[in-house]
């Protein structure tokens, strides 16, 4: 299998936990960029927006080449907004807006492999890990 042929079969998945209130985070806005190599420029590859279940599911296999991927969430917009009735419940300072206005995560990727990447978000910072 070539090089091209197995870097077509390389993607991304991610979905989001809002672990101040323990529940998805639906509508999330994201980009995924790639490049080539660690001084490579960046190229928006496909945007989306986290399902009900906090997930993206339709970000598009990553180019041939591709040695690199960012993840860029816009958390802002999402803390910014009234979140669901039943969400109400957490902490006041919830809804004083995020101190991690966006979050990007930069990762290396090898050809022919799936990377699911999780964020942990809530107001006042975030975490991520390589999943399965």
């Amino acid at each position: 299998m070539s090089s091209d042929t197995a870097a077509a079969h390389t993607s991304v998945s991610t979905h989001i936990l809002d672990t101040s209130v323990g529940r998805p985070a639906e509508g999330v806005a994201l980009t995924l960029s790639v490049r080539s190599g660690s001084d490579g420029a960046w190229t928006a590859h496909g945007a989306s927006k986290t399902d009900a279940d906090g997930r993206c599911k339709d970000l598009p296999a990553l180019p041939g080449g591709t040695t690199h991927v960012r993840l860029d969430f816009e958390t802002e917009a999402y803390f910014s907004t009234p979140q669901a009735e039943e969400q109400q419940d957490a902490p006041a300072l919830r809804d004083s807006g995020a101190f991690f206005p966006e979050v990007a995560i930069t990762f290396a990727v090898k050809p022919g492999e799936h990377y699911h990447v999780p964020l942990l978000l809530n107001p006042f910072g975030y975490s991520v890990y390589r999943g399965s």
